[in-house]
C-alpha cells in the first residue's frame, strides 16, 4: 500500500493477508455462515476446523470469489472479494474439496491449459510446469491420463497446478479428505514446505483434529457457521486443562452426582456411558478420584487419561465430539435443498 504524506511516499507493508469482518451468508431462509470475523497474517498456515457443514466451504467460496456474501466485508491479498474479485483471483490459488482436474486429460495438459488461462506460454510455461510436477513429484507421470492416478496422484496434481502461477495466498478446502494415512502424511510435507521455501500464506479447513495440530500456525473452531474459538493449539488445549480423565462406572448418572470435588474442573457423560473429568493433572487427581469415588460408594470399572487433543476442547465448547456427524448431516442436507431451489 502506498500512502502519500506530502512529497513522501511512504510504503506500507499490509500485516494480513485475509481479512473477514462479520461475513454472513445465506442460502434462502439459512444461514451458513453467522457473522463471523477474523485475520490471518502474511506467511501463516491458518485452519478452519469443524465438523462437515460448519461453514467451512461456504466461507472458502466467498473468500475466492465464487460466492457473493449476504453482508459483511472480506479482503483477501489487499482486495475486496466482492468489488475487486478479478484482482482476488490473480493472487489466489485454490484446491477445491472435490476433484477437479479432467480425468481424460494428462497430467501436463491438464497443467498447460491452468497456465495458458493465466497468461503463461512458450519456454516460461514449460518451466514452470516441469518444476511444479517435479515439486510432487509427478514429472515421471506427466504423460499419464489423469483418470489412472491414485487418489494421491490426483491431490498432488491438484496442488501443483494450484501453484503455477505462484500465487500470494493459496486455499486448501480439506485437502486430504478420503486419502490414506501415508498420502495424508505426503501431502503434509508438500504443505510445510509450500510455507517455508514461499513464505505462503495457507488458508486450510479440515474436520481433521491431527491434521489442523500438525500444520497450522493458528486454528479457528467453527461450528453452525459461527468461529466458537482461535488461538494456536496450545492455547485452544488451555480451555479445557491440562488433562482428562475417562471413567467407567456402575452408575454413571449417580457417580456425576458424586464426584464434585476441588481438583475436578468439568465433568460430563459421554454418549458410550464413560464419564469424563476435566483435571490440572491426571497423576495427581487419579489416587483422590478412587478415594471419592470410595467415600460415596461409587464402583469404577475403568480408568483411562491423556493430554487434552483439539476433539476435547470441541467437545468442551459445544458438548458433543467433532466427528458426530448427525447434526452436520442435516445442515448439509438444508443447503443442497436450499441450492436446488434456487
Amino acid at each position: 500500500m502506498l500512502r502519500n504524506l506530502g512529497k513522501t511516499i511512504v510504503v506500507i507493508e499490509m500485516e494480513y493477508a485475509i481479512e473477514v469482518e462479520n461475513l454472513v451468508k445465506r442460502y434462502d431462509d439459512f444461514t451458513a455462515v453467522k457473522g463471523i470475523s477474523f485475520k490471518v497474517r502474511k506467511g501463516e498456515i491458518f485452519a478452519f476446523l469443524g465438523p462437515n457443514g460448519a461453514g467451512k466451504t461456504t466461507t472458502v467460496h466467498v473468500l475466492t470469489t465464487l460466492l457473493r456474501p449476504n453482508g459483511g466485508r472480506a479482503v483477501v491479498a489487499g482486495h475486496d472479494v466482492v468489488r475487486e474479485s478479478v484482482e482476488v483471483r490473480r493472487k489466489i490459488g485454490i484446491v477445491f474439496q472435490d476433484p477437479s482436474t479432467d480425468r481424460e486429460l494428462t497430467a501436463y495438459e491438464n497443467m498447460y491449459i491452468h497456465g495458458r488461462i493465466y497468461g503463461y506460454s512458450g519456454s516460461e510455461l514449460k518451466e514452470r510446469i516441469e518444476r511444479m510436477l517435479k515439486f510432487v513429484e509427478l514429472w515421471d507421470f506427466k504423460d499419464r491420463p489423469v483418470k489412472f492416478f491414485s487418489g494421491g496422484m490426483q491431490r498432488r496434481l491438484e496442488i501443483a497446478r494450484s501453484l503455477l502461477h505462484e500465487p500470494e495466498i493459496l486455499f486448501l478446502d480439506e485437502p486430504t479428505i478420503g486419502l490414506d494415512p501415508q498420502t495424508r502424511a505426503h501431502i503434509w510435507e508438500y504443505i510445510k514446505a509450500m510455507k517455508e521455501e514461499h513464505n505462503m500464506t495457507i488458508f486450510l479447513t479440515t474436520h481433521y483434529m491431527d491434521e489442523a495440530e500438525q500444520l497450522a500456525d493458528r486454528i479457528a473452531i467453527i461450528d453452525y457457521g459461527r468461529i466458537i474459538a482461535e488461538g494456536t493449539a496450545d492455547d485452544l488445549k488451555k480451555l479445557v486443562g491440562n488433562d482428562v480423565i475417562y471413567v467407567r462406572m456402575e452408575e454413571p448418572k449417580e457417580g456425576v452426582k458424586c464426584l464434585n470435588a476441588e481438583f475436578i474442573r468439568g465433568c460430563k457423560i459421554m454418549p458410550d456411558g464413560r464419564v469424563r473429568l476435566d483435571v490440572q493433572n491426571a497423576a495427581e487427581a487419579m489416587p483422590k478420584l478412587f478415594e471419592l469415588a470410595q467415600k460415596n460408594g461409587l464402583r469404577i470399572l475403568e480408568v483411562t487419561y491423556h493430554r487434552p487433543t483439539l476433539n476435547d476442547v470441541f467437545l468442551h465448547l459445544t458438548g458433543r465430539e467433532i466427528r458426530d456427524e448427525g447434526g452436520e448431516q442435516k445442515v448439509a442436507k438444508m443447503i443442497m435443498r436450499a441450492r436446488m431451489r434456487r
